[in-house]
């Protein structure tokens, strides 16, 4: 009788060590997903009976018609932190249980910090997921006064953003109709408003050029469209003017100097002489790593080209780059001068001397 005692004990004991080693982890796994890798397997023991018990904490949502919250994860913070900061604003059951299947599935040395949006129609598994990615849902792009489309275009690949390069130089050709001062133009180059945009991740391309020529328009005020005028411009003309401006002034105090000197040389007929217009003709330099080659030779200056402006007469026939407000400010309302050259200062600060006559302009240059 002893002897069946015992061998039903040890059999019990068996049933047990199976459940225990065999089935547990098993059932766990085929619930919750495999266990990290750098877990003892007295550890996967451990948790896969954890997590049985815990059941419905991880894998039903509080509120399937929950509203979406902010949920912020600072950097260093701890694991125990971020759990228990979730529970406090409701949007897991149990914290204890979410710290556990964090540990169990390896997820707890991998949160990021960073800013999410959460809901309570997740389950703690799908919140702990989430957590893996603090990739935000909007991104800031910014547009830099002086870039071409092609430099904008350049930023797209590391903005976040779900729209290539070829997308967006591609669309650029196809300027928005409901703007009239983009009439008859060929593309959006100078409408393109510098600026620091917050874009949703899955903005179209369309809309995200749409948004950077609203924003232009709406920086286009009365004021400057009557100094545009008085100038004997229209609005196109003045941003390819603008654009050149921006460009060509490295010190943003000189914009109605240069834009005067510009604006004199056009009143009279003569060249515009603008080395930015040479520039954006030459293109990418795989040298100097740019778009912006700088110097010019005088074999650059030769390059035949309706925007080399030492050969054509006349303003260039689009904008070369986005100008900044001041630039358009400084075409509109230019300093009033007589000057019709300028150069480069020969002590590298970025500023010009001005003059009215060549023979002034020779006696400038630098000694």
């Amino acid at each position: 009788m002893r002897k069946l005692i015992a061998i039903f004990i040890i059999l019990l004991m068996c049933v047990g060590l199976y459940i225990s080693l065999l089935y547990i982890p098993s059932r766990a796994t085929r619930i919750y997903g495999p266990p990290a890798p750098s877990l003892s397997f007295p550890q996967r023991v451990q948790y896969s009976m954890l997590l049985l018990w815990y059941d419905g904490l991880l894998t039903q949502p509080l509120d399937l018609s929950g509203t979406e919250q902010s949920f912020s994860i600072e950097i260093g913070e701890s694991v125990d932190s971020v759990a228990n900061h979730l529970e406090s604003v409701g949007l897991i059951r149990d914290a204890e249980a979410f710290r556990t299947y964090l540990i169990y599935s390896g997820l707890d040395t991998s949160i990021q910090a960073g800013d999410y949006k959460l809901n309570t129609a997740m389950s703690a598994m799908d919140v702990a997921h989430q957590l893996q990615d603090a990739t935000p849902e909007e991104v800031n792009f910014v547009v830099l006064p002086g870039w071409r489309v092609e430099e904008i275009a350049s930023a797209l690949p590391t903005s976040g953003l779900f729209i290539t390069s070829e997308e967006f130089l591609n669309a650029t050709k196809l300027p928005p109709k409901e703007f009239d001062f983009l009439s008859g133009a060929s593309s959006v180059e100078g409408f393109l408003y510098p600026d620091s945009y917050i874009f949703s991740r899955k903005i179209s391309t369309d809309e995200m050029i749409n948004e950077m020529v609203r924003n232009f328009a709406a920086h286009l005020t009365l004021d400057l469209k009557h100094g545009f005028e008085k100038q004997g411009l229209t609005v196109y003309q003045a941003v390819i003017l603008a654009s050149m401006v921006e460009r060509e002034a490295v010190q943003e105090d000189e914009q109605a100097l240069i834009a005067s000197v510009y604006l004199n040389r056009l009143n009279i007929g003569m060249k515009l002489d603008a080395d930015p217009t040479v520039q954006y003709a030459i293109g990418y330099n795989l040298l100097q790593q740019t778009w912006w080659t700088n110097p010019l030779s005088l074999l650059d200056l030769q390059v035949n080209s309706i925007y080399n402006t030492y050969k054509y007469p006349g303003l260039p026939p689009t904008p070369i780059a986005s100008p900044s407000l001041g630039a358009l400010h400084a075409v509109a309302f230019p300093a009033e001068t007589n000057y019709l050259f300028f150069r480069a200062k020969c002590d590298g600060s970025g500023y010009h001397i001005f003059a009215e006559t060549f023979d002034e302009h020779l006696q400038n240059a630098c000694q």
